[in-house]
């Protein structure tokens, strides 16, 4: 796991240590330095930690005009005893939410399993920003990962949706096009 970088392409439009209006803002990173892990296992130090133990994410674009943020995960989502949603919707979307973002693209293709508890977190997520005409997209989750999901009934909240060619787009783009299938799913 340790060799798994996030998606550093968009580096040029985006980063979110130098967004003042980002959780991330100020924060250095270490290329050589391996300090955090899921379970036993080191993860490249270019992630962020966000408050769980066992999932970390990069904020990939936040576009403040366009009200929407494009964030890439690792690890496990465990709901059951890290309670990751209730830290990743406090620590990370509120403080976006805050700021007017209404659209999410978590990008999932690196969290390896998920443990389901409560739906609150999840509900009041999609009501905050379907108010707003907004959504969460997540992207490329694994099909053995996506099963325990939609067990639990979450893609009630959050939309499942696979595009293996996400990373020729650019932020801009992806999000359009997600965007149009959100908008044609909804009416």
């Amino acid at each position: 796991m340790h060799d798994i970088e996030p998606f550093y392409n968009w580096r040029h439009i985006y980063t979110s240590e130098q967004d003042e209006r980002s959780p991330f803002y100020g924060r250095v990173y270490s290329e050589f330095e391996f300090t955090q892990t899921v379970y036993n296992y080191y993860i490249h130090p270019q992630w962020d930690d966000f408050g769980s133990r066992t999932m970390y994410l990069k904020t990939l674009m936040v576009d403040y005009d366009e009200h929407y943020a494009i964030i890439e995960l690792i690890g496990e989502w465990n709901d059951a005893i890290e309670n990751d949603i209730m830290e990743l919707k406090r620590e990370v979307a509120d403080p976006f939410i805050y700021e007017g973002i209404t659209k999410f693209i978590l990008i999932a293709e690196n969290v390896l399993n998920f443990h389901s508890s409560d739906k609150e977190y999840y509900e009041e997520w999609f009501d905050e920003v379907t108010d707003e005409n907004g959504w969460v997209v997540i992207l490329n989750m694994p099909e053995q990962t996506q099963h325990d999901f939609k067990r639990a009934k979450l893609h009630r909240f959050f939309e499942l949706k696979e595009l293996d060619n996400w990373r020729t787009y650019k932020p801009f783009h992806l999000f359009r096009k997600i965007d149009e299938e959100m908008t044609n799913r909804l009416d």
